[in-house]
């Protein structure tokens, strides 16, 4: 059975593409553009800046696309990419974030995390985006790999290259963080 153009998973497209369908390319890119964006703009807190990395961050994976191994999960491989540059950005910049002008008016907004489903990037309110903020982006990436991009255990663990239960405590510890963060600026977790 042959898959419609359309349908291709991300291991035919990257086939199709070092076959010589150089045009495919842009099936990972459409794929992946929104998602790496966000995560990238959690990092980096700046769109502009962000939206560079991202683009970097496609260069850097169609240039590399050959050491990619088909029987590995591509969105691990292009996460990876993202992070990289993203911390590289961040190394370069090394500018400090000024966390006291965060705008939290509300404090009647809360977040139960016990079940990973109910933080979904549609319904966070922006006093927890802007707490997020707040975390080092050892937290901050764990955080936004786990409940915005819905990635699980193993897959965090192949993009920041850390053992799963390395995952896992950052996860507990980001959301203790979290959690004393927005108390302290009136919102309750």
């Amino acid at each position: 059975m042959v898959s419609k153009p359309d349908n291709l998973t991300d291991a035919e497209v990257v086939s199709a593409v070092l076959g010589g369908d150089k045009d495919r390319y842009v099936q990972i890119v459409e794929r992946y553009e929104v998602k790496l964006l966000r995560y990238i703009s959690f990092l980096i807190r700046d769109y502009d800046q962000a939206a560079d990395i991202l683009q970097d961050t496609f260069i850097k994976a169609y240039i590399n696309l050959r050491s990619f191994r088909l029987n590995k999960k591509f969105s691990s491989w292009i996460y990876r990419i993202a992070h990289n540059e993203a911390i590289n950005s961040i190394k370069k910049s090394a500018k400090t974030v000024n966390f006291s002008k965060l705008d939290i008016n509300d404090d009647s907004f809360a977040v139960d995390f016990s079940g990973a489903h109910v933080i979904d990037e549609m319904f966070l309110k922006k006093e927890v985006r802007q707490c997020l903020k707040m975390l080092d982006v050892k937290y901050n990436e764990v955080i936004v790999l786990y409940f915005f991009e819905n990635l699980s255990y193993d897959e965090i663990s192949d993009i920041l290259h850390i053992p799963s239960s390395t995952v896992g405590v950052r996860i507990n510890r980001a959301k203790k963080i979290l959690k004393a963060a927005c108390s302290g600026r009136g919102v309750r977790l």
